[in-house]
């Protein structure tokens, strides 16, 4: 229809005017909701053309394109905007098209698809998953299956940082203080076993530290001259020189810590497609640091190190090698994007799903890997995103005060489980259907609402309020789609049918209106890498959803062709919902 709305007032105003007029200077808008009308069109960059007042291009265009266009029933000028109105036949055919249309919103493949790789979570294997970490799961994901609905070839990667400094620091806490013990003698997730030896390396650090600045050192000296930090020093230059004992506690600890990441992704509802380790990119970094010390790209000091000097774009100086060899992550993120592009030689995007934090890291990464002649450079992209505050505070990790994914996890479960009971919304379900509902339900406001907010927003997360059965949450949304199966059940629909009527009431149009609207939803959450599009036009259909429930009967309405046209929008309303809450990782109830 906004084609034929362009071209139509492209000849009207020929028309009324005499002149033609561009594409670009016809603005059309959704009549916002205070006023009456489907779409409006903007008169003020028409009135060169006009030479009237916007209010009086407006009723001219009007009474044009009520005269010249079928279903454009009737118009209204508010200042210089002109609403139109839709006929109801035109929205009772939308909704015939959009019940025969198959994975109704979907993009199909075609010259608009691209081969895209989006990396996300991309944990340290030196503790375990946290609140910051289910944003960045989320939303990874999330954007993924976004694109994938916008029709585009999309492949989920994350790498895994499994060596460096980091790492050793819970190595030789373990092999110092953990007598042996493991996930199967302590009863802990691998991942958290690992945490709990980062946080004892931190202990011991901080109380060496104290001592040495009793002693008269300085902080940044006590710092470096620490016994416990230079043992993880000279661990990590044995990791590198491939020392056999080193190796194999690396390979013990980070074994334990990637089983306890899978229970979490498969809790999560998150995977990937493919892995890279930082244990075997950073190599393919050193390579390519080195060949740019030979082509005059990097500088290389007199204690060994090796810089890339970017002053001149208006950076500083960054350090790609250490002195004594040993990498830094940009030189695994060099060696990561060159490897990834080996991999899939036709990609045409590689987004990386990193906090905002890393801004500069990025902008970085970027420009270097132009400097070093890959033409792809300009098709990296970071998807910056804000992080994630508590009521509490923010988290921090190396004190062990941060919040821990699992933890959350079962808090949400555990919060829905006794809303539920409280609201007695059990009746007829057996104890492993109720379980299941009470996952569902958790997991769902928490998802929901980490995708509510636009990703470059920080955001603070409340528990309480997600999980709330009223508002912009995911239970709200679950909710609804319950209560339109029951609906559904009672009637004994299985699918939408085609209506038969071309009269409808204002809350039939609204929800019509908004179903319409799906398609261009998911282009603008594909273009904007941004679920909160789809989660926040999800909240809008489930809102009018009820209040059409309220205003309009549906199963006790005696007109046949009234009935089947509400349990077509019905249908249709819970397609949708389903549909757009799946983008979002979110699964939602047949029944509650």
């Amino acid at each position: 229809m906004s084609n034929v709305l362009v071209s139509s007032i492209q000849e009207v105003l020929k028309e009324l005017y005499g002149q033609e007029v561009a594409v670009e200077q016809i603005q059309l808008q959704k009549t916002r909701k205070d006023f009456e009308g489907d779409v409006t069109l903007v008169a003020f960059p028409l009135l060169r053309v006009s030479k009237k007042s916007p209010e009086q291009t407006g009723e001219d265009i009007g009474n044009a394109l009520v005269a010249k266009v079928d279903h454009v029933a009737g118009f209204n000028v508010v200042k210089g905007f002109l609403n139109l109105s839709f006929s109801a036949g035109y929205w009772v055919s939308q909704l015939a098209d959009i019940v025969k249309t198959e994975n109704y919103g979907f993009r199909q493949k075609g010259a608009h698809s691209r081969n895209i790789m989006v990396e996300y979570s991309s944990p340290n294997t030196n503790k375990p998953l946290h609140l910051g970490h289910i944003r960045n799961n989320l939303l990874g994901y999330s954007v993924s299956e976004i694109l994938k609905a916008n029709g585009h070839a999309v492949q989920k990667v994350q790498v895994i940082n499994d060596r460096g400094i980091h790492i050793c620091k819970s190595m030789l806490a373990w092999q110092k203080f953990g007598n042996d013990e493991t996930p199967q003698s302590s009863g802990l997730k691998g991942d958290k076993l690992v945490g709990k030896y980062y946080v004892e390396f931190d202990k011991h650090y901080k109380a060496q530290i104290a001592q040495l600045v009793e002693a008269g050192k300085t902080k940044e000296e006590a710092e470096a001259e620490a016994p416990i930090i230079i043992e993880a020093r000279e661990m990590l230059l044995k990791w590198e020189a491939d020392d056999a004992e080193v190796r194999q506690l690396w390979e013990k600890m980070n074994g334990w810590v990637y089983d306890g990441f899978d229970e979490t992704y498969n809790r999560l509802g998150v995977d990937f497609d493919k892995l890279y380790y930082e244990s075997n990119t950073y190599l393919i970094g050193k390579e390519l640091v080195e060949r740019g010390v030979e082509d005059g790209i990097f500088q290389k000091r007199q204690d060994g190190s090796i810089w890339c000097d970017l002053t001149e774009d208006g950076l500083d100086q960054k350090l790609l090698l250490r002195k004594d060899g040993t990498a830094v992550y940009m030189t695994q993120d060099l060696g990561t994007a060159k490897l990834r592009y080996d991999d899939w030689p036709a990609l045409n995007q590689l987004i990386y799903t990193v906090g905002n934090e890393q801004d500069y890291h990025f902008k970085v990464l970027f420009l270097i890997l132009g400097k070093l002649g890959f033409d792809w450079a300009q098709n990296c992209y970071h998807l910056s995103y804000g992080m994630v505050d508590l009521p509490s505070g923010k988290m921090k990790s190396r004190e062990g005060t941060v919040v821990d994914a699992d933890d959350l996890m079962d808090e949400m479960v555990s919060t829905a489980k006794a809303q539920t009971e409280e609201k007695g919304k059990l009746e007829g379900m057996t104890n492993e259907e109720a379980e299941e509902l009470f996952s569902v339900l958790g997991l769902g406001a928490l998802k929901y609402f980490m995708l509510k907010v636009d990703p470059k927003k920080r955001m603070l997360f409340n528990p309480a309020e997600s999980i709330d059965m009223q508002g912009n949450t995911g239970p709200f949304i679950q909710y609804t789609h319950a209560r339109i199966k029951s609906v559904l059940r009672k009637a004994e629909v299985t699918q939408a049918s085609t209506p038969k009527l071309n009269e409808i009431n204002e809350h039939e149009r609204s929800l019509i209106r908004l179903l319409s609207q799906y398609p261009e939803v998911i282009i603008q959450a594909g273009d904007e890498y941004s679920p909160a599009v789809i989660a926040n036009y999800t909240y809008e259909l489930a809102k009018e959803y009820n209040t059409f429930y309220h205003e309009c009967p549906i199963l006790i309405e005696e007109d046949a062709n009234v009935k089947e046209l509400r349990l077509a929008i019905s249908a249709m309303t819970a397609d949708v919902i389903a549909s757009a809450m799946k983008l979002l990782g979110v699964q939602v109830p047949e029944r509650m």
